[in-house]
């Protein structure tokens, strides 16, 4: 009985290593097919990826001549130096002066764009007083007119007006009844001229401060 076993055994173990070693079929005609298919693709998207690669590096190198060479560049850089100049031509300029002294003064800061004049800030102390007016175009709290060399500057809820006049390196504030009590809380009104020149510390004052011991 047991001889019998083992003889059953072996011919099992014949029988799983013919089968192990038996050749596969071969591939169908649409296996074969779509294992051709695949190749082609791969073939082809691999050469699109190596001109794609080789466009890059022509791109890479006619940069580089142009750097070299000082040939023109394309149109978008030419167009962004132009930008850049034009944000470099918009000349910016601050002027300020000063008249009195210590426990009684008037001073200004004038910004200028363009030599134009896009704010300014008046302040002035006659001790214990003091007064502080700022302003700046297309504020909440101001309307500008520019008319030649005249800008009037109208201060809202009827505060009073500025006429600012420029000629050369010279702009003359003029107030027209300005709202002490708004600004310096006082009573009255201010008046009178200030005017700030270029390359020159002093003011020239005029009115401005009268009262201000009242």
């Amino acid at each position: 009985m047991q001889r019998s076993i083992v003889v059953l055994c072996c011919a099992l173990a014949f029988c799983s290593a013919d089968f192990a070693y038996a050749k596969l079929p071969p591939p169908s005609a649409a296996d074969q097919a779509a294992t051709a298919a695949a190749k082609i693709k791969a073939a082809e998207e691999a050469k699109k990826q190596a001109a794609a690669l080789a466009r890059a590096q022509d791109r890479v190198v006619e940069f580089y001549k142009r750097s070299k060479s000082g040939a023109a560049p394309s149109a978008k850089a030419e167009s962004d130096k132009k930008h850049t100049k034009r944000a470099a031509r918009r000349a910016v300029e601050r002027l300020a002066c000063l008249t009195g002294s210590e426990d009684r003064h008037a001073r200004i800061g004038v910004e200028l764009i363009d030599h134009k004049i896009s704010s300014f800030a008046y302040y002035s102390k006659w001790k214990p007083r003091t007064c502080s007016i700022e302003v700046k175009r297309d504020g909440a709290y101001s309307h500008w007119e520019d008319h030649g060399n005249t800008s009037k500057v109208t201060l809202i809820e009827e505060k009073g007006i500025f006429l600012i006049e420029h000629k050369g390196g010279t702009y003359r504030f003029v107030f027209r009844d300005i709202d002490r009590g708004r600004y310096c809380g006082m009573d009255g009104k201010i008046n009178g001229t200030l005017v700030v020149t270029r390359g020159k510390r002093q003011c020239g004052l005029q009115g401005v401060m009268d009262e201000h011991s009242g």
